[in-house]
């Protein structure tokens, strides 16, 4: 195929209702480039298609970014989530910025993952597998190809890796060279992030010391007090049984994510292991298929069929059960614990008409999946005055019916996938706090979808322990 097919263009697809069946009998053969035979969405159009192939040609001779052990280790840790013997906290940016790679933003993502997952332990008595959506996460799907501002229409933005926010003919034209500038900052995130989760980044030791303020506004002030006092207590214990500093005593590990939507980059990034056991996607432990982009003839998920990695495949309320059994058929043909992640995003309104169904169609099938909800792209909304926000009244309530759901179906929840940050942002009104629609303006910085702020994002941590806990207290 030629190089002009690799950039095509389709219009943002809005339905999935007439996905491809599996055609039957035995698949195509295989190969890192193979997506180029199917219909490809939300790809950007490059006008120098011969910068685009030396471009390419650089990212492949470079480093990888991630290894097949990593990642074979997530996979493992993921089916043991599948399992219900671990919970999974994904977390991160909605879309990372090239100008946000700094390392006290990068610490500060990397601390409100760590407290959350710290809140999780303790509260839920369970490993928990932390999984970044950053040191990569530079590409967005977007519903439109154009934006139009006044009487001027440009194409949308669509990440850092493709082209730039400002509103100028010249800035959203998709550059190649983006590409190895966002491989140059994932492998500058990727070193920090590790050189931090190895040397211990943050004073577990004095949960006392965590930003808090917020806790004096939720009416579970108390509750969330005694968490924060019952993880300082472990910390001691467990320093004391085993007279080590906790950070010897595990790894704070952090693995990597974010949706393989730019298809060439990912290619190029494509390698195969040690002893020829497979290709594995060596620019990121977990890419996942966002919601826009699964269908079963197209190319993102042709793309993945190939991969060693975990996989998960985000499912909206316009996927039906049985596409999404074919899906799951598709990507994990030889049921392989920890394979696949179903992260369903069905918002609030929805989830209790819809969920249920999923979780029957796959049951049905004998195969397990790890089932993680996003809470946030179903409950995504525009104010009066035309500001994307989400409701934390709304995230929690899908999040809440989620557990419950899979509760009553005899299913496990097994993780969670929040866009977050550790900011001091008002993007999503509510929380303790009480965010409204007039506070938005305060310090509204994503320039794609509105993200949990620090407080906020605590807060959920807690809020999930209390509803795991009434659970458990159910049977």
């Amino acid at each position: 195929m030629s190089d002009s097919h690799l950039t095509e263009t389709v219009s943002a697809r809005s339905s999935n209702a007439s996905a491809s069946h599996v055609p039957p009998g035995p698949l195509p053969t295989w190969s890192p480039g193979s997506w180029r035979t199917k219909k490809a969405h939300q790809l950007p159009v490059y006008s120098d298609e011969i910068r685009l192939s030396e471009m390419l040609d650089r990212l492949r001779k470079l480093p990888p970014l991630v290894t097949p052990w990593e990642i074979r280790d997530l996979k493992r840790q993921l089916a043991e989530a599948a399992h219900g013997k671990r919970f999974v906290l994904q977390g991160g940016d909605c879309a990372e910025r090239f100008e946000d790679c700094t390392s006290e933003r990068i610490t500060d993502r990397l601390k409100i993952l760590l407290q959350m997952s710290l809140v999780l332990i303790v509260g839920m008595k369970t490993r928990v597998v932390r999984i970044g959506r950053f040191a990569g996460q530079y590409a967005k799907p977007r519903s439109s190809d154009v934006e139009t501002r006044g009487d001027r229409t440009l194409p949308s933005y669509r990440g850092d890796i493709i082209n730039d926010v400002a509103f100028t003919s010249e800035a959203r034209e998709p550059n190649p060279e983006r590409m190895l500038e966002a491989y140059s900052h994932s492998a500058i995130t990727l070193n920090l992030v590790r050189s931090l989760a190895e040397n211990g980044f943050a004073d577990l030791h004095h949960p006392e010391y965590w930003n808090l303020n917020f806790v004096q506004h939720a009416p579970l002030a108390a509750e969330y007090r005694r968490i924060v006092e019952s993880i300082g207590d472990a910390v001691s214990f467990m320093e004391t049984v085993s007279d080590a500093p906790i950070e010897s005593l595990e790894r704070a590990a952090f693995y990597s994510s974010h949706e393989a939507l730019l298809l060439p980059y990912e290619e190029a990034l494509t390698r195969f292991g040690p002893h020829q056991d497979g290709a594995y996607n060596l620019a990121t432990h977990f890419p996942w298929v966002g919601a826009r982009t699964n269908d079963l003839d197209g190319a993102h998920l042709e793309y993945a069929r190939g991969i060693r990695n975990p996989i998960g495949v985000k499912v909206g309320p316009w996927l039906s059960p049985q596409e999404l059994v074919r899906i799951a058929e598709f990507l994990d043909p030889e049921r392989e614990p920890g394979r696949l992640t179903v992260i369903h995003r069905l918002g609030a309104d929805r989830i209790g008409d819809l969920l249920p169904g999923m979780i029957e169609a796959v049951r049905a099938t004998g195969r397990t999946v790890l089932w993680s909800c996003d809470p946030m792209h179903g409950n995504t909304e525009v104010t009066g005055s035309g500001i994307k926000t989400r409701r934390f009244e709304n995230i929690l309530s899908e999040l809440e019916q989620a557990f419950e759901i899979h509760h009553a179906e005899d299913s496990h929840l097994g993780g969670v996938h929040f866009e977050l940050t550790g900011e001091d942002v008002t993007e999503c009104t509510g929380g303790a706090r009480g965010l409204e629609d007039a506070d938005l303006t305060h310090a509204y910085r994503s320039h794609v979808d509105p993200r949990l702020n620090y407080e906020q994002a605590l807060e959920m941590a807690f809020l999930i322990v209390r509803k795991k806990r009434t659970l458990a207290a159910r049977g």
